[in-house]
């Protein structure tokens, strides 16, 4: 029987099916942080065990890091004594660990890839939801609960029922101003926050094909807010044309050898899927979110839909829009903003970066606006400068930031207040995610930078054209 991508990977990761149950599951990489890490030692300790395959394991501080000053003691008390517990267990157990301050910090699904530990066919696990990132690369990765670290510490495996197979095409060609980020906010407007669960996705056609790796980890970072266990992208040139001479990455005769499997990753042509969906390219262009779930998105020319025309709870819709302050039927462009966000392990890698210099080059910030610009790790910090885009940023009226999560989450210090509105390139928009009572539009690099330029919605075409 035909193999599909997925079922490669999984079935040569499975120790044991249980019968009418789940897979003791092999993990091949395994990236713990700073916030679901601590109480997985404890754990660990209270049962008097160990942790298995230590060079398996990898940290990073990311999520409670503060982006400015890092080079001072942290003040919030929870943050350091996370900090603090991350790097003492790190060390107890032999596991490499990448502090503030170190040259391989960074937000923990950036320094993966960027590092060359995430590997075609590789299983990947982390606390953390967006570990599908690792998925652009042919890997299957998905997050894990605090009490899964634990088990994947003491045991390098974990016990999971194998998902469905969904594969979702998009063909033709992207238009002006169309990121991965649009592609991905397109899909899930189209399969809402619930139409992937339950399944691990695979995307495939020329539009994934002809993306960057950053784009492509853009797309698979995203699967998770469809409802997906993940979502993953069959490996090829560009693939490894990026792996190679990272720290990490295998090298001559092992490199050779793995590229006899990594060869070997894709889905044969009479594979079969449990379901199929597919996108014309040119249905696609700049999105925008206008309500508190990713799934809640439209094209910036669009107006936001009615309760009648949608299904679902009209209520619950219209909750939504009020706690947007929104009204259906409105146009997106032109909302006066508050706050934009360039960051988060969705969208601050370099290419991000040279997108939104693309468009503020030669342009000035709009007085109304703060902006986070957030690069994704020290290695990103370091190509910014290497190419001059911070530069670009300060003759725009721009501050650029030191690593971390940032306001994607704001479990730090950078949190949009009450009532503000965030363009952000982040992954989620629930409310209060990226502070108490704030509200966020999700979009693209290239729509947040035309946005900080205009101090409203805009679309970044009317800077490309």
């Amino acid at each position: 029987m035909a193999n599909t991508l997925f079922d490669k990977v999984w079935d040569s990761h499975v120790v044991r099916h249980v019968q009418d149950g789940p897979d003791v599951f092999f993990i091949d990489r395994h990236f713990i942080h700073e916030v679901t890490s601590p109480v997985a030692f404890l754990g660990l300790e209270n049962r008097g065990n160990s942790v298995v395959y230590p060079a398996r394991t990898f940290a990073t501080a990311d999520h409670n890091t503060p982006t400015i000053n890092q080079h001072l003691p942290v003040a919030d008390p929870l943050s350091a004594n996370q900090l603090n517990a991350l790097e003492k267990n790190a060390a107890k157990y032999g596991i490499s660990h990448w502090g503030l301050g170190d040259e391989n910090n960074g937000i923990v699904h950036v320094v993966g890839p960027e590092n060359g530990i995430t590997l075609p066919g590789a299983t990947i696990v982390c606390g953390d939801s967006h570990t599908s990132t690792h998925g652009a690369f042919g890997a299957i990765a998905f997050g894990i609960g605090t009490s899964e670290v634990e088990m994947v510490l003491s045991t390098q495996c974990i016990m999971q029922p194998k998902p469905m197979k969904m594969r979702i095409n998009v063909t033709g060609a992207l238009g002006l101003g169309v990121t991965a980020k649009d592609v991905a906010l397109f899909i899930i407007s189209k399969q809402t926050t619930s139409g992937a669960t339950g399944y691990f996705i695979e995307y495939a056609g020329d539009v994934f094909e002809n993306m960057s790796m950053e784009g492509r980890m853009t797309v698979c970072n995203l699967s998770i807010e469809m409802g997906a266990r993940g979502g993953m992208i069959a490996p090829d040139d560009k693939t490894y044309e990026y792996m190679q001479g990272r720290s990490q990455t295998p090298t001559g005769a092992a490199w050779d050898k793995a590229m006899e499997y990594w060869k070997t990753l894709y889905t044969e042509e009479t594979a079969v899927f449990d379901v199929e969906f597919q996108y014309d390219a040119a249905d696609i262009e700049p999105m925008i979110t206008y309500g508190t779930n990713p799934g809640m998105g439209m094209g910036l020319t669009k107006s936001i839909p009615t309760a009648e025309s949608l299904e679902g709870g009209v209520e619950t819709y219209r909750k939504s829009l009020g706690y947007m302050s929104f009204n259906e039927g409105d146009s997106m462009i032109g909302k006066e903003i508050d706050f934009v966000f360039l960051g988060s392990c969705t969208n601050g890698r370099i290419e991000d970066f040279r997108g939104f210099c693309s468009i503020v080059k030669g342009r000035q910030k709009a007085a109304n606006v703060t902006a986070w610009l957030v690069p994704g790790s020290h290695k990103v910090v370091a190509q910014i400068k290497e190419e001059g885009l911070d530069k670009i940023i300060s003759d725009a009226g721009f501050v650029l930031r030191e690593p971390g999560c940032s306001a994607c989450l704001a479990m730090n210090d950078d949190k949009v207040p009450s009532g503000k509105l965030s363009v952000s390139t982040s992954n989620r928009n629930f409310e209060g995610r990226q502070g108490p009572g704030s509200r966020t539009l999700l979009a693209s690099p290239l729509v947040a930078a035309a946005s900080a330029i205009q101090g409203v919605v805009a679309d970044p075409r009317m800077f490309l054209a």
